[in-house]
């Protein structure tokens, strides 16, 4: 809003303006940074539909011609692998849906911090961002059942994003080290709060990674000692696994229970986090990290409207 008028001429609302109180003219401009900071999330996000919605019709065209060859045809209670693919594709269709109703509620808790509402108002939006934050990570649980390989490389997100995921989403540790960095003040007794379970998040990630790398160091093992037949097997379409290869799908299946583990992370961080946070903070560390992947998103946007180079 602009207080002045384009000839200068019109002073009543300068004089408005003079009677304001600096609390009062510095929450006028905090209300217009987060105003048009909501359009540009908003226009990053239509622009994130649209891509998706061309990715989407890629997918059902897949489908469609996955069905006509029979790839998706359960027989005796089997299931191949396309068919398990559909529920991982699911999530990705969920997580649009569900993106939209979290930007709302972030922006409702926005303006909630922006008008100064009280503890229990507040309290109220952020155990509706907890319990929406608690449904995504059902349905990513529920799309790894269905194809973990599919949650593991972040198909869902976008492509900017996908180079800063671990095991299929954020790092614990990252998250707290920007929160560390945008919640001041915070007391003594906060801030080492935040040191041992930053410590503690990074020793449990560095576990995890150690975990996903011996599975994938035991699957090139396995698949390296099986015979040339065993190998045409596994390549088959018969489900009739024998021998080593066997053994491969079998630890190729641990890999939904590691991402059950590395989420269930995730999930405990942000609720140690609340418990060390006040309530006011707890919504200001909540818009710090959907502020942070909302600039992912926009990011993968401006990479992908990017001017293209010829290579000379």
């Amino acid at each position: 809003m602009d207080y002045a008028s384009p000839g200068g001429t019109d002073t009543s609302t300068d004089l408005d303006v003079d009677k304001m109180s600096p609390a009062t003219l510095r929450r006028l401009a905090q209300n217009r940074e987060a105003a048009r900071r909501s359009r540009l999330r908003k226009k990053a996000y239509v622009q994130q539909l649209e891509s998706s919605n061309l990715k989407l019709a890629q997918l059902e065209q897949e489908l469609q011609r996955a069905r006509q060859q029979g790839f998706l045809v359960s027989t005796s209670g089997h299931q191949p692998h396309s068919a398990n693919g559909n529920g991982a594709l699911a999530f990705g269709v969920e997580y649009a849906r569900w993106l939209e109703e979290h930007s709302n509620e972030v922006d409702e808790l926005r303006a909630a911090v922006n008008a100064h509402a009280g503890d229990s108002d507040l309290q109220a939006i952020i155990d509706a961002i907890m319990a929406r934050c608690h449904e995504i990570f059902r349905l990513k649980d529920a799309a790894a059942k269905a194809d973990a390989f599919q949650v593991l490389s972040g198909t869902w997100t976008t492509p900017v994003a996908r180079c800063f995921l671990w095991l299929g989403g954020f790092r614990p540790s990252d998250l707290l080290k920007l929160l560390a960095s945008r919640l001041e003040p915070l007391t003594e007794k906060q801030l080492d709060s935040i040191c041992v379970l930053q410590r503690s998040s990074q020793q449990a990630e560095d576990a995890l990674s150690r975990e996903m790398e011996a599975l994938r160091q035991s699957v090139v093992e396995t698949v390296a000692a099986s015979g040339s037949s065993s190998l045409c097997r596994m390549a088959g379409s018969s489900g009739d696994y024998t021998g080593q290869t066997a053994v491969a799908v079998a630890k190729l299946a641990t890999l939904e229970i590691l991402l059950r583990q590395v989420d269930d992370l995730r999930l405990r961080i942000l609720q140690e986090v609340q418990l060390i946070l006040t309530t006011r903070q707890c919504a200001r560390a909540l818009l710090a990290i959907s502020d942070y992947f909302a600039r992912l998103r926009a990011l993968s946007s401006l990479w992908i409207a990017r001017p293209s180079t010829e290579m000379n």
